[in-house]
């Protein structure tokens, strides 16, 4: 947390100088890009790396912050939040960074990406015994 936090503003510095080299900004923006890329959770890496590598450049002081607290969540749950399979907590949901990144997946998820919910599909390996109408072999 204090390195990423230590190059967030560092980066926030580099961004803001007038005079700094294209490499000073790109190995200031390293570990924010990696942070955001490489997770280990393979659709947070996907929406995140990609909402940061085009948001921060034109990000101030206060939203690197939040962009620091929404990379220190943990994945699971930043997942289910940014999906809206779960309501986030009040500190994440008024999180600028976060509102950004889960509006842009949530117009991402429209009603042809979204299966329908239906009946639990559940069954064990002796269904025949307890139920004499179903199938004879398979999920049929």
């Amino acid at each position: 947390m204090a390195n990423l936090s230590r190059a967030l503003v560092n980066a926030y510095r580099v961004l803001n100088s007038s005079a700094t080299a294209s490499r000073s900004l790109t190995v200031a923006l390293f570990p924010i890009l990696r942070k955001s890329s490489f997770r280990g959770f393979l659709e947070l890496d996907l929406v995140l790396g990609k909402w940061v590598e085009e948001h921060i450049c034109s990000m101030d002081e206060s939203r690197i912050k939040a962009l620091v607290n929404v990379l220190d969540l943990e994945n699971p749950d930043l997942w289910k939040w940014l999906t809206g399979q779960e309501q986030p907590p009040e500190e994440v949901s008024i999180n600028s960074v976060f509102s950004a990144v889960r509006d842009k997946v949530m117009n991402n998820l429209n009603s042809q990406t979204r299966a329908l919910p239906g009946p639990p599909w559940v069954r064990g390996w002796n269904d025949i015994k307890k139920n004499p109408g179903s199938p004879v072999a398979g999920n049929q």
